[in-house]
């Protein structure tokens, strides 16, 4: 089934979702840093990193709710599907309960919001692991003329698999 919300011709929330998973992650790898040196910059990026991931998030979501809205309920992908988003609004909710900790001293986090930065990102990987599963195995987002020769997304041509 092919998505509900594209731009040129590609579905817009896989689009987007690089983003909060890039920047989060990158959050966690500049808190690793910043343990393992004692220099509080890499906090401080760490800290911005999640302010700007937690937006990404909150843009990517409503186009993620969209397509999942268009898939038949009952189905393995609608409960695959279910969990892939509320297993990221988890993921939101622990980057911002993370951020709000670091407010006033972002440069010297507290243990707690490292820990909810570290869970969050392994809750990440199991929900883009979800992502995945929705789209690589259940087909959810994929265009339904989708071959290895199929012409340019940005062409009128339709081609029909076969």
């Amino acid at each position: 089934m092919e998505s509900r919300t594209k731009l040129f011709g590609h579905a817009v929330h896989p689009m987007l979702i690089v983003f909060p998973l890039g920047l989060l992650s990158t959050a966690v790898v500049f808190d690793i840093i910043s343990m393992a040196t004692g220099n509080g910059f890499w906090s401080q990026m760490s800290f911005w990193m999640i302010a700007a991931g937690i937006l990404g998030g909150i843009l990517a979501a409503p186009f993620g709710a969209m397509d999942w809205l268009a898939i038949p309920s009952g189905t393995r992908a609608s409960r695959v599907g279910f969990v892939h988003g509320v297993g990221n609004v988890f993921v939101l909710v622990l980057f911002a309960a993370s951020w709000w900790l670091r407010r006033d001293t972002p440069e010297m986090p507290s243990l707690l919001a490292m820990c909810f930065s570290f869970v969050g990102v392994g809750a990440a990987l199991v929900t883009a692991w979800f992502g995945g599963e929705l789209v690589h195995r259940l087909g959810v987002g994929v265009d339904e003329g989708a071959h290895v020769d199929a012409p340019s997304s940005l062409t009128t041509r339709r081609t029909v698999r076969g």
